[in-house]
């Protein structure tokens, strides 16, 4: 399995990227929330470009196809991932939907229920939509993925943000000694939320106490 592919950018497009890593450049279908970031970023000028990769294989069709969606950020690709569980949500229209917003208001469009705005992207009809918001809104809470944690009642409502490295980081290392991502994100998100500093070392020790 490819993690991410780590090399020089060496063409760049709203759809695609390539990079070249090792002798070979491998072509990424990428959503124009990740072509933003990159546009900053100089084609052939020998600095390292970094995509997570989604890899997505179809076979028993006529040909056989392997295609490789590389995005910007862990949160994007997670996002992407969700996304592609529902029912009639495919690949390229997964990637419209995040090409038609950034993650950060996606997931919010979620969370809040916001079916006109998920219709307004081609291909997602009320059904769609209604399935999107159904099937994902717990989880996109419970997976703290969206590196926002909106402040609770009698705050000043300023958004909070947590470590997204300590965060991933624990929850891999929780996940690897059995516990389910989502319980595991839930609570790392609850302790990095009152402790942002806290190493992650005592994040997981904290959060194994906090699982069921």
């Amino acid at each position: 399995m490819i993690e991410y592919i780590k090399g020089e950018l060496t063409e760049l497009t709203p759809a695609m990227a390539v990079i070249e890593a090792g002798g070979v450049g491998y072509g990424l279908c990428i959503t124009l929330n990740t072509y933003t970031s990159l546009q900053g970023t100089k084609k052939n000028d020998g600095n390292a470009t970094k995509l997570y990769v989604h890899e997505q294989l179809v076979t028993g069709g006529r040909d056989d196809s392997f295609t490789l969606y590389g995005f910007s950020t862990k949160q994007e690709r997670e996002l992407y991932r969700l996304l592609i569980t529902v029912n009639g949500v495919g690949g390229n229209t997964a990637r419209m939907i995040l090409s038609a917003t950034t993650p950060a208001d996606l997931c919010n469009t979620i969370a809040s229920g916001n079916e006109k705005m998920l219709k307004t992207v081609k291909g997602i009809g009320p059904k769609a939509a209604q399935r999107i918001i159904l099937e994902l809104r717990d989880k996109i809470v419970s997976l703290g993925i969206t590196g926002e944690l909106h402040a609770s009642a009698g705050t000043d409502g300023a958004a909070e943000t947590v470590n997204s490295d300590i965060r991933d980081e624990a929850v891999a290392a929780l996940s690897a000694l059995g516990f389910s991502p989502a319980p595991s994100a839930k609570a790392v998100t609850a302790i990095l939320k009152e402790a942002p500093d806290t190493p992650v070392q005592d994040v997981i020790k904290a959060a194994l106490k906090m699982i069921k």
